[in-house]
């Protein structure tokens, strides 16, 4: 029988992605299981369908609002604590170096708890990994955490990703993100989407829900917002190359096997861009305070407004390119 290991990844779809080299080498070894938000169960059956699932928000994942202790849903934590406590995990692993994460661990009851210690959340560990630098990428966090359970992760330039089958010269324009900071602006997007086309390639447009109704204005009548994230991967699959904002989808697209182009804003490329071997990015502007995390300081993200359309367009044709030949 394989030991028992609770993996920890309590935030975002990209976070998640990001996550998914490191779940499904520890399924060759392990019984996994991941504590994770609803998202991860749509995730499962297309990224690591041997890896169980248990739903959870954690309140200090909120945007807003976080430390609102007397709003946190007790009987829900407790519920979820006493399940896993059922489990009798062998082990427990998060890539982040987070005392809400080591508190989680240790509430669990696993025997060894393993993790980046911070901020006194080392106390809570049984075995705490070698730092590494504050903006380390998170795959390689991952692959950190992978190693000290005799897991063997390539170096994130020698992954190798599957090459899908794709519709001939089709590319993914998403021109949404969960946070308003890491958005560019639709009329950047648009100009760009017209240059994509004067390329001769056939452009699959994709938006959030709330900018489908711009795009319309604009003309862009086939703009689709999924409704669903089986619905989005469903239209990442085959994709020559996907064009997005520093986002989920974006991570979920070099899952896939997709090379992706990334418009960068208050994160930065080091730490978070997508894990594929020919992803390619923009970076934003210069800010004192970088990354910020999505919490803007300044009335305006000039991180991201600050770039431009040539500026993008300069580095993003020679991707186009070489993914259509790759295609």
């Amino acid at each position: 029988m394989k030991p028992k290991l609770l993996a920890l990844e309590l935030w975002g779809l990209g976070d998640l992605a990001l996550a998914s080299d490191f779940l499904r080498a520890a399924g060759e070894k392990y019984s996994v299981t991941l504590l994770a938000k609803p998202v991860a169960g749509e995730l499962r059956e297309k990224l690591w369908p041997e890896v169980e699932v248990v739903p959870f928000v954690a309140p200090w994942t909120a945007f807003q609002g976080k430390y609102r202790f007397w709003r946190w849903p007790r009987a829900e934590m407790r519920a979820v604590r006493d399940q896993l406590r059922r489990e009798c995990f062998d082990i427990a692993v998060s890539a982040r170096p987070d005392p809400r994460d080591h508190w989680t661990m240790w509430r669990t009851s696993a025997r060894r708890r393993v993790g980046f210690a911070r901020a006194g959340g080392g106390m809570l560990l049984t075995e705490a990994l070698e730092p590494l630098p504050r903006f380390a990428h998170r795959y390689d966090r991952w692959r950190a955490a992978a190693s000290a359970l005799d897991l063997d992760l390539p170096e994130r330039e020698n992954l190798v990703r599957p090459t899908p089958p794709s519709v001939s010269g089709r590319v993914v324009l998403h021109s949404g993100a969960a946070q308003s900071v890491r958005v560019w602006p639709l009329d950047r997007c648009a100009e760009i989407l017209k240059r994509i086309r004067a390329m001769g390639l056939v452009v699959d447009l994709l938006c959030d829900k709330d900018q489908a109704a711009e795009w319309n204005r604009i003309g862009e009548r086939e703009a689709k917002s999924p409704t669903s994230i089986s619905e989005l991967l469903e239209r990442l699959e085959g994709a020559a190359a996907f064009i997005g904002n520093d986002s989920g989808p974006g991570h979920l697209a070099a899952g896939l096997g997709t090379p992706t182009f990334t418009i960068f804003g208050p994160q930065l490329p080091e730490s978070f861009a997508p894990a594929h071997p020919r992803a390619q990015w923009v970076e934003g502007e210069a800010c004192p305070h970088k990354p910020c995390f999505d919490a803007c300081r300044f009335a305006e993200n000039h991180c991201l407004l600050g770039v431009d359309v040539e500026r993008v367009w300069k580095r993003m044709e020679p991707f186009l390119n070489e993914s259509r030949r790759a295609d």
